[in-house]
């Protein structure tokens, strides 16, 4: 079963960072399947700088657990406090691409990036994505 690493940016508001899902309606969090040989952390932390371009110290993590997620995956999760790098959007930048499914062409992984509320990050993210994000306290 993979696991999926992702980070929990939470603002001073107690919003959360989300990325936009390029060519779909939908929002994330920044994560991704954890590479072999690689910790949880140091997965979450390589997925934040690929699809936000962000570099936060580890030590500003905090570890959330892992949590069931699909049949075929589960997430393990971190938490950090969002700092004064954060009080504009402006500066962030997805660095991971995939193929675009008509041309071919690299396409970011994430094209946007934004606050949610809780009530938001109910209707911005995927169901499932949503409920677990949702009970969880941040």
């Amino acid at each position: 079963m993979d696991t999926s690493c992702g980070t929990l940016i939470v603002d001073a508001a107690g919003r959360l960072l989300l990325c936009h899902v390029t060519g779909t309606k939908h929002w994330d969090i920044p994560k991704g399947v954890q590479d072999a040989g690689e910790s949880p952390l140091e997965a979450a932390r390589r997925e934040l700088f690929e699809e936000a371009g962000l570099r936060i110290d580890a030590g500003r993590f905090t570890d959330l657990g892992v949590f069931d997620y699909r049949r075929d995956k589960r997430l393990h999760l971190f938490r950090v406090a969002a700092g004064d790098e954060l009080c504009t959007l402006d500066h962030l930048a997805c660095t991971s691409f995939f193929p675009h499914h008509v041309t071919g062409a690299p396409t970011p992984e994430a094209d946007g990036f934004r606050w949610a509320t809780r009530d938001e990050v109910r209707t911005l993210c995927w169901p499932r994505m949503a409920q677990r994000l949702l009970a969880l306290d941040w």
